[in-house]
């Protein structure tokens, strides 16, 4: 056993040894990137050979559920090397250019993980590379939709979703956060759909079944994307709008009224909008994740369409990405939560500026129930519960768990109530500005925090003990709490149903979907069924068109073993394919003895899940 004291020493000198920081590999900043660590789960070389742009010319063929094409990359050798090194993974290369002529390439051994590096011979004059490919049967990155899979059913769809380290699935790249470049593409389709890009963007169908993109400010592999389906646009405001397939198109945009105050209330607290417009892509149901920040197209989940504009503030979370992590980039997987600790802060205070403190409140509350959740599953004392994440030989989304989240974020909430709001929000605009398309370590924020806003200060520094924060296991001691105002009123009306003493829908009648969350989340589980017959008869719950509600029912309903309900939670497992909810009710049927039955549901309706739901869940399930 480590007495406190001990623990908080081993932390120190944890913090003095990562201060030092890891082998560099380049640390000079080119304004065009700053690359001031190794990333372990990139192959590429392109933080020793600088990479300045990339001309993409493709075809995407949805009878062979293939993309091919070439890939030009300009670059420059300063340093002489011979050999150039792209990140691919599954990837048929036909041939290679080196400005022009055709050169001998090789490729280097296939990790699982990593998958494998195209060695390419340059010499210090070198300054175009040009590389003939197609992509994989196996692509993650890609997810290839047959009609009846799509919400309109009529039309093939493709979508890709390149982070963690999957672009280099579908494009060969440098394939790391610390790695920015601007881009042009090309990209042929069938004539009767239209093609997006995280890049300007189209608004209408053209003739020929050729678009093309600009992306004229530079930006990592991961940021990388491509939509092709039966799309169509409509506008919000002057620089923000909507994309979706024509039958989700009004009520996208009815849910997504909102967006261009969003992008106004966003600019008020750090400054300008810096990417031209800001547009949303609603996607069929299938997209693993709740969103995706692409510039200037964030992708999306059709489960946050509520009717109710009720779940919208994971657009919030998004659009603040192109401030944290998509205009300041952590530098490495394992400094992932820079790029999204920094984001739930920010949404947290675009959704507060929208609504009041204490809706905002209710975010705080139930982010703390899910870091609390995720850290007894963990485990208080382990390793992955750190912010600054060690993740070298281990796949990139094992990093992307609450902890970076919501341990993050609340970090930075600790910080804002120790120094108060407006100063914090000062040194917050001027660390954006300052960083403004450069990538990041916990190294450099935690250096830049002491010199810019602790300032020597240290009682400041003890009270925000931030090595039991970046370096430590677990939630600190002197985490922040929300007020649990409206949330106290919820367990009032929980309390009176648990006692028999409910009557109707009395005190619920203006509740939003966290209060609703909040609810069925601290109900005893298992509720007995006669009391899950009650809460269904009154409230609905089984039919509910909300999807963060219905899995909550859903789970509950597992739990109880709530026959009713099952027709329906196999109807929303059949379409929806956000991991969010896939991921604990399959764990829940597992965990109460329902193993045949997640056997049968998965089995019908794997195909319709995109490749990275489908990993996670073929380990859940074949456990």
């Amino acid at each position: 056993m480590i007495k406190r004291n001990d623990t908080l020493a081993l932390i120190s000198a944890l913090v003095l040894l990562y201060s030092c920081g890891p082998s560099t590999e380049k640390q000079q900043d080119t304004g065009r990137q700053t690359v001031t660590v190794k990333d372990t789960h990139m192959q590429s070389n392109a933080d020793s050979i600088t990479v300045k742009h990339l001309d993409l010319d493709i075809r995407v063929d949805f009878e062979k559920k293939q993309i091919r094409g070439n890939a030009t990359w300009q670059i420059e050798n300063g340093k002489g090397l011979g050999q150039f090194r792209l990140d691919t993974h599954g990837l048929t290369i036909d041939s290679v250019l080196a400005d022009g002529t055709k050169v001998s390439f090789t490729t280097g051994a296939a990790d699982p993980i990593l998958g494998s590096a195209l060695q390419i011979p340059v010499t210090p004059e070198t300054k175009q590379v040009t590389v003939y490919y197609a992509t994989g049967a196996d692509a993650t990155a890609l997810k290839w939709l047959e009609p009846q899979q799509t919400g309109d059913k009529k039309h093939p769809f493709l979508y890709t979703q390149s982070e963690s380290i999957y672009a280099r699935t579908w494009i060969p790249c440098p394939d790391g956060p610390g790695i920015r470049f601007t881009y042009n593409a090309r990209v042929q389709v069938p004539r009767n759909l239209l093609a997006l890009m995280s890049a300007e963007n189209p608004q209408q169908l053209n003739d020929s079944g050729i678009y093309r993109f600009r992306m004229d400010i530079p930006v990592p592999a991961y940021l990388m994307a491509l939509a092709v389906g039966d799309l169509q646009f409509k506008a919000i405001d002057g620089r923000t709008g909507v994309y979706a397939e024509p039958k989700m198109l009004e009520r996208a945009a009815y849910e997504l009224a909102d967006l261009g105050t969003m992008v106004h209330t966003a600019e008020s607290l750090y400054g300008p909008y810096r990417w031209g417009r800001y547009d949303v892509l609603i996607l069929p149901p299938s997209f693993p994740i709740g969103g995706m920040e692409n510039p200037r197209l964030t992708f999306a989940t059709p489960t946050i369409i509520a009717g109710d504009r009720s779940l919208t503030n994971l657009i919030a979370h998004e659009l603040a990405h192109s401030w944290s992590g998509n205009l300041v980039t952590s530098a490495t997987w394992e400094d992932i939560w820079m790029n999204e600790g920094f984001t739930v802060y920010f949404e947290r205070r675009i959704t507060e500026a929208m609504t009041d403190k204490s809706y905002a409140d209710m975010l705080w509350e139930l982010g703390y129930q899910d870091l609390e959740a995720e850290v007894n599953e963990m485990g208080a004392s382990n390793r992955t519960t750190w912010l600054k994440q060690d993740l070298k030989g281990k796949d990139a989304d094992q990093g992307l768990s609450d902890i970076p989240y919501e341990k993050g974020s609340l970090f930075l909430w600790l910080i804002e109530r120790n120094v108060g709001r407006e100063r914090f929000d000062a040194f917050l605009k001027t660390y954006f500005d300052e960083h403004a398309f450069k990538s990041i370590t916990t190294e450099q924020f935690l250096d830049y925090l002491d010199k810019n806003l602790i300032r020597g200060d240290n009682a400041l520094k003890q009270k925000l003990d931030i090595p039991a924060w970046v370096y430590g296991p677990g939630i600190p001691a002197n985490a922040p709490r929300a007020d649990m105002e409206r949330f106290q009123r919820v367990d009032s009306v929980r309390m009176s149903f648990l006692n028999g003493q409910m009557s109707g829908r009395i005190g619920t009648e203006k509740w939003t979907t966290h209060e609703w969350l909040h609810f069925l989340r601290k109900m005893p589980k298992p509720l007995p069924v006669e009391q899950m017959a009650s809460l269904d008869k009154t409230f609905h719950f089984t039919q509910s068109g909300n999807s963060e509600i219905a899995a909550q029912w859903y789970i509950m309903s597992v739990a109880t073993d709530y026959k009713p309900a099952y027709p329906a939670m196999e109807q929303f497992l059949s379409h929806v394919g956000r991991r969010k909810f896939l991921e604990p009710l399959y764990e829940e049927m597992i965990r109460t003895g329902k193993q045949q039955m997640a056997n049968d549901i998965y089995r019908k309706y794997r195909q319709n899940y995109h490749p990275m739901a489908q990993a996670t869940l073929d380990r859940l399930i074949a456990k």
